[in-house]
């Protein structure tokens, strides 16, 4: 397939050169509005800056003191896969594809962009080519290969990353033309996850979701495929006693990752008991549970910390939560409820990680109420929706109640902010930066969150003023008054706690 066919047939090949020069500069010029943006991904002060609700940041100085060094290469030599993808990326050159929509595929490239920003890389140019499908050999075809790996050799780049999912040869074919390394999409998310997962749990599910990723995708150069002469080899002058089966060291990468992975997994497993004592002991507390989603960098921390003060990292920056923070809060009515904040979700997400990550995100499953967080400043905010959705229709969550957050309203086009509220029937547009819209949403959190069944009317002794408090704290109480004999209690609790005050009241 001709790079950048011009639509429609046209018998003139003056009219087809000019078609596909004028759809090769409209490539160029996307091409230099994302270059244009890139450093945006990091953080910068001014509208991505943490706001006076999110305290601190004392997780910011930390991972702000982890970037990564400058200088180091990270060009093909004899080594395998397994080695080379410890070493880091650094200085990238993006590669893209595009079929008919060239804004998606700005949008889609520029998110690529922030994304290589945020795994600690230096963008310098772009690759933008228009065809139907992706060449079965390298991807892009030889053609456009030969002239990538000029532009690698021009700007000095390191890595090529490539936005879509690569097949082995795929990756090992474009390698050899570029000479340097090739990762996709898939194995950018998965390299940036392994470096914001902070528990045991997390590192322990992104390992294994990379370990995955990797396996089928191993490589080795020349002599480091062997560690021992086997058959035809040990004749070929190794001597005598060098003949035999051997073990190539491709092969030996194969059985370690396996046995890494196994051991994962029991890890893994080993852990489930002790989330499912917390999960039991939250479903016990009879307190109702809010989950936050949505997007990747949608402001979901901020949303957090604005309705909480928890103070949890925030950052301008894809990914920057893995692992799952739950605080407390209250409505405007007193009662208490959970929230838990999520990792956020992107297009395409790696099917590796969503199933790494099924045991944690499926703790929103337990939840009265999800909280859609959606950045209502994005270019296109319906396909984050969206990619949001299908994951988790993925993972059966879909019937847990969702309420549309629309962030970022201040910074969003009104127009938009109109649109989206028609994309669910509970919506409210929030600034978690600012608050504004922030007690409207609390109001909406009130309202939708589940009532307590049972009401009560006792008079509660003053010794059992525990009882009176956990009405408060767990239920709605409707009134209260002080007499002689006690507190005079009218208030909608949950079945325990009304046999508990039935109990008191003799």
């Amino acid at each position: 397939m001709n790079e950048l066919t011009p639509h429609g047939a046209d018998t003139s090949d003056q009219r087809a050169t000019h078609g596909a020069t004028r759809e090769s500069d409209e490539a160029r010029r996307v091409v230099e509005r994302i270059l244009a943006r890139s450093g945006t991904a990091v953080m910068a002060q001014g509208a991505g800056a943490p706001s006076d609700a999110d305290g601190d940041q004392l997780d910011l100085a930390e991972r702000s003191a982890l970037r990564r060094v400058a200088g180091l290469s990270t060009e093909l030599q004899d080594v395998t896969e397994v080695e080379y993808r410890q070493l880091r990326l650094e200085r990238v050159v993006l590669v893209g594809l595009w079929h008919s929509d060239a804004e998606a595929a700005e949008i889609s490239l520029r998110e690529l962009a922030a994304l290589a920003e945020t795994a600690g890389s230096q963008v310098l140019d772009g690759l933008l080519q228009r065809r139907q499908t992706p060449d079965p050999g390298t991807y892009l075809g030889s053609g456009k290969a030969a002239e990538l790996a000029g532009i690698v050799a021009d700007t000095g780049a390191d890595t090529v990353v490539v936005d879509g999912e690569l097949a082995p040869s795929q990756r090992r074919a474009l390698e050899d033309v570029v000479k340097v390394k090739v990762v996709d999409r898939t194995a950018l998310i998965l390299d940036i996850f392994a470096q914001h997962a902070k528990s045991r749990e997390g590192k322990a599910q992104v390992e294994l979701a990379q370990l995955e990723y990797l396996l089928p995708r191993l490589r080795g150069w020349g002599e480091s495929m062997s560690r021992q002469a086997g058959g035809q080899v040990g004749g070929a002058g190794a001597g005598m006693g060098s003949r035999g089966p051997g073990e190539t060291k491709i092969e030996l990468d194969r059985r370690r990752i396996r046995n890494r992975m196994a051991k994962l997994r029991r890890e893994i497993k080993a852990m489930a008991p002790a989330r499912g004592a917390k999960r039991a002991q939250r479903q016990a507390s009879t307190v109702p549970q809010v989950a936050i989603a949505g997007y990747t960098n949608a402001g979901k921390s901020s949303l957090l910390n604005r309705l909480t003060g928890a103070g949890v990292l925030v950052e301008n920056a894809l990914f920057a939560t893995l692992d799952p923070t739950v605080r407390r809060a209250e409505t405007p009515d007193g009662r208490a409820y959970t929230i838990a904040d999520t990792v956020g979700f992107v297009r395409s997400l790696p099917h590796q990680l969503v199933e790494a990550f099924r045991s944690t995100l499926e703790e929103v499953a337990d939840a009265d109420l999800l909280l859609h967080v959606v950045d209502a400043a994005h270019p296109d905010p319906e396909s984050q929706i969206a990619a949001v959705r299908e994951v988790l229709a993925d993972i059966d969550l879909a019937q847990v109640p969702e309420v549309l957050v629309l962030n970022k309203a201040d910074l969003a086009d009104p127009d938009t902010l109109a649109r989206l509220r028609s994309a669910g029937p509970h919506t409210v547009a929030v600034s978690a930066r600012t608050g504004a819209g922030i007690e409207e949403l609390r109001r909406l959190v009130a309202e939708l969150l589940p009532r307590p069944a049972v009401e009560v009317d006792v008079v509660v002794p003053y010794t059992r003023g525990d009882l009176v408090h956990q009405a408060h704290t767990t239920g709605e109480v409707l009134t209260e008054e002080h007499g002689a004999d006690g507190t005079r209690l009218r208030a909608r609790v949950d079945e325990a706690l009304a046999a508990q005050l039935r109990a008191a009241v003799g």
